[in-house]
């Protein structure tokens, strides 16, 4: 996990490799749906957005020096926003980047297009990556129970 934080450090600022995004679709609760230029198109799950959210405060947990987000099966995003002077035409953003808003009260990363692509073209290895830690740490997607 920390391996990948430092990669997306990197890639976040690097020049822009993905192709011109087309359509994003938020559909809360549940994902957002985007499509780029190249024909791909990726629906990401709010759990998986939330996990792999690109901001330094992530409510991480440090577990044998690596921090591991876990519990957020069920978060669901609010609402979304584009970041900087973009429009907004009904589902579709325009711009570079947008910030989601989940109901687990996480309010500050922000994805741009280019991560977007990114964490969509390699969603399956970094959600079964996520899983095998959460594994190693005998930690759960699953929020904990209320006493």
């Amino acid at each position: 996990m920390r391996q990948f934080q430092k990669a997306i450090q990197r890639y976040i600022h690097m020049p822009s490799n993905s192709p011109r995004l087309t359509k994003f679709s938020l559909q809360p609760p549940k994902s957002v749906e985007v499509e780029y230029a190249n024909g791909s198109v990726y629906n990401m799950s709010a759990e998986f957005l939330r996990i792999y959210s690109p901001a330094a405060d992530s409510k991480i947990r440090s577990v044998g020096g690596e921090k591991v987000i876990y519990g957020r099966r069920h978060v669901g995003i609010m609402s979304g926003e584009p970041v900087g002077n973009y429009g907004v035409s009904n589902d579709v953003y325009f711009g570079g980047c947008c910030r989601l808003l989940f109901d687990d009260l996480h309010k500050t990363g922000i994805y741009t297009w280019d991560y977007l692509y990114h964490i969509g073209s390699n969603k399956f290895t970094l959600m079964r990556n996520y899983v095998k830690t959460l594994k190693k740490h005998g930690l759960s997607r699953d929020p904990p129970r209320r006493k």
